[in-house]
This record gives structure tokens, sequence and C-alpha cells, in this order.
């Protein structure tokens, strides 16, 4: 099929592009990108005026549950969820029941991906066989088989000598690590920001010295080994300034941060609602103020949801008592325009750069730019209509957001993915 937008602003990181112009589609592929193109033997026209056009967007940290917790999610909605919001690549993390630790389940989920999904859903495998933190799992067949980093997440390795020979494997295969960082020992029984809100609900705390400790060791031992190690949701301003300290002395490391961490304190959690309990959790809001330094000043890579669906039967339950997580793919973007572009802590631009091109680039993808001849993935939003979030707006086949109800900042008019149009808001 072939599709014009037109008159549309333009916003292409990998090029430093930031204009009103015309981007033609023709097949999977975009055709053409300028003023005036003709609408001759074009089937589709797009009125992009007053929109903005970007490459689609690019999460690389979700989680979609198949196999083994389909009742939260699946392949087939997650996509379905992250086409709503905007984005047509997302990286899928291992911590699936059985876990992705062998070739075989990385091409079920390849296979399942191609032949079911709206848009891109690329997997990750476990670094140790069945998260166990003792076995290195293969990860050269892995990697033959296509997956595109290694991970343990939902836990840390707990032995540091089993994590220098991760990385050293992981290095070999210029396979980026992905890096959940938690000290379980210091964590366990806590469900919430150990501080002054957790003791006042009398909630067990998880204090922020257990991300803190696991991010200077997997950094220290990343450089040790020549691997690189991406962290994934920092939480806390101590846990940006270290890699920020990391990062100045050149070492080969990267991080990610998600707008529930600086849109939301552990006064979220005030009328003990599940729905704002997480891993990481909550902090305070001098850790916002250092997680929006960071964006800032560069020392952030890139934005992602870590979108964790749960049931509304696992979550109505008692605090301590139920799962961490939340949805994000649908809320992102309206969460980074009305949190950090509104305000002006960034431009929307470097909004669009931390949620496209700079993702893509770490992961080695060949997604989040626009380019002629290159894939027709492209996000077209609304950057100024307010909205309030309803579960009308979820597309996930769970709910366990604490934004319904917050009005927002940006809505999503059309997604297309190689070309098709796989979500009209």
């Amino acid at each position: 099929m072939s599709i014009l937008i037109q008159n549309g602003h333009v916003i292409n990181p990998a090029t430093n592009t930031s204009e009103v112009m015309d981007v033609l589609i023709k097949g999977k592929k975009i055709k053409a990108m300028g003023k005036g193109l003709s609408r001759d033997d074009v089937e589709q026209v797009i009125d992009a005026t007053g929109l903005v056009v970007t490459p689609g967007l690019v999460d690389i940290h979700v989680h979609f549950r198949e196999p083994g917790q389909t009742s939260k999610e699946d392949i087939v909605s997650g996509a379905r969820a992250g086409a709503a919001g905007g984005f047509t690549t997302v990286v899928t993390m291992a911590n699936t029941m059985p876990r992705v630790d062998n070739a075989s389940a990385v091409l079920r989920a390849l296979r399942r991906s191609k032949e079911d999904a709206c848009i891109n859903v690329l997997p990750t495998a476990c670094a140790t066989k069945e998260m166990k933190g003792e076995e290195i799992t293969p990860m050269a067949e892995l990697k033959d088989a296509g997956i595109v980093a290694v991970t343990d997440d939902g836990q840390d390795i707990c032995s540091s000598a089993i994590m220098r020979r991760v990385f050293e494997y992981a290095a070999m295969l210029d396979l980026p690590y992905m890096a959940h960082c938690e000290d379980e020992s210091l964590a366990a029984g806590g469900a919430m920001n150990e501080g002054y809100t957790a003791t006042r609900l009398g909630i067990p705390g998880i204090p922020k010295a257990a991300e803190e400790i696991r991010i200077d060791r997997n950094i220290r031992l990343a450089e040790m080994t020549g691997a690189h190690v991406h962290i994934q949701h920092v939480t806390t301003a101590e846990g940006i300034d270290t890699v920020r300290h990391f990062k100045s002395k050149g070492y080969g490391v990267t991080c990610e941060v998600c707008p529930h961490h600086w849109m939301l304190t552990d006064e979220a959690i005030a009328e003990f609602d599940t729905n704002a309990k997480m891993n990481p959790p909550l902090r305070e809001q001098s850790d916002i103020d250092g997680i929006i330094a960071g964006i800032k000043d560069g020392t952030v890579d890139c934005i992602s949801t870590d979108h964790a669906p749960h049931t509304p039967t696992e979550k109505e339950v008692e605090f301590s008592n139920a799962p961490f997580g939340i949805i994000g793919l649908e809320t992102a973007l309206p969460l980074v325009i009305k949190g950090l572009v509104e305000p002006g802590h960034i431009t929307l631009e470097r909004a669009i750069e931390l949620m496209t091109w700079a993702p893509s680039k770490m992961m080695h993808l060949s997604s989040g730019i626009l380019a002629e001849g290159g894939k027709a993935d492209l996000c077209i939003f609304d950057a100024k209509q307010k909205w309030t979030v309803t579960l009308d707006d979820i597309y996930s086949k769970s709910r366990n957001t604490p934004f319904l109800g917050e009005e927002v900042t940006g809505r999503v008019r059309y997604t297309l993915c190689d070309g098709k149009v796989v979500h009209e808001g």
C-alpha cells in the first residue's frame, strides 16, 4: 500500500531533523521525504497538519508474560498496547514461565512475534540458566537464534564471580547485558521505598542502598571485562550520580529511567494503592530531582517503561502481598511530554531521541530512524492534546496503572509498522 503523510512536523533525531515535510510510504519502506510530495497514485493520504511525525517509538524493557502467564499479557496483546502508545519496536524480558534460556524458546518467541504481533517484538534471553545465578547460558547459541541482549531482569546475579563470567562471555559476543540492580539480601521483605512514608504506613521498606550498591558493582565488573552494561530503571539520585561518575571516567555504561519514577513519589502509596507498587519502588522528591538532572545533562541514555502487567485479582490484595509492577506502554509518551517537555526540562526533540534513536543504537537495532529506503515504522501524534487516562485507553490485558484518571498531554493519532497502520486513535 502507498501512504502519503502530509505537512507533519517531522522529528528525526538520527539526522537532527525538525521541520514540516511530507513522508511517502510505498509497501514496507519509506519512498521519499520532503516538501510538496505528489499525491498521484497514492492510496491513502494522512493529513498531519499540526501533528508530529517521528520514528516509531522504541522500548527496550517490557514484559509480555508469554509463555506461562498469558492471563496477564501475551505477545499479541502486548504488541497492541505498544502500538496504541506509538511504539513499533519493543524488547521483551526473559523472566517468563519457563525462562527464555535456550535457543528453542528464542525461536518460538520470534516465530510467534513475526506471525501474530502488529509491531516488532524482539527477545532477550537469560544470562544464567533458569535465572538461578549459577550456570551461564549458551549465549553464542542464543545470539545465533536472534536475541538482542542478555539479562536476568527481575533479579540481580548475587555472585560477583558469576557476574564477572557473564560479562566476559557477553563482551566476547558483543551482547549488551541489561542489569536489574538489587541486593536482594538488603531488599528482602520490603514492599516500598524505605523512608518516612513507609514508616507512617507500617509497610516494610526497601533501602536505596540495595539498588545503589549493585549499580556500582555491576559497572565496575563490566569495565573490568570490557562488557557493555545497561543499568535498568535507575530510581535514586545517588544511582544517577554513580552512572555519571563512571561515564566521566570513560566507562562503557548506559542507563534508562521510567516515567513513573519521575512522575510519582512514594506518597502515591498513601492510600495503599497496589497499582503504585513496583520494583525498584517509587522514591522521594529528591530522587525525582536527581533523575531529571540526569536526563537533562545526558547521564540518562534512554527512556523505557518496564511494562509489567498483572491481573486485577493479583493486585487487589493486601499491599505487602501484591506483586510488583505496573503497565506503561499506552501512557509513556504523554507522561514524557507532561513531566519533561511541558516543564521545560528537555525539548520535544530530545524526548523523541530518548525514545527512538538512542535506545535503538544501544541495542544495535535497525529501528528508531526515518530514512528513504528505510523501514516505514512511524508514530504520528498531537503533542498538545490534553486527555484523561481511562480504562478505554488501555489495550493491555491488565489494568495495573496508577495513572487512571490522570490528565496528560500528547495523544497518538497513528502508528505505522512496516508501512501498515496498526493503530488509529
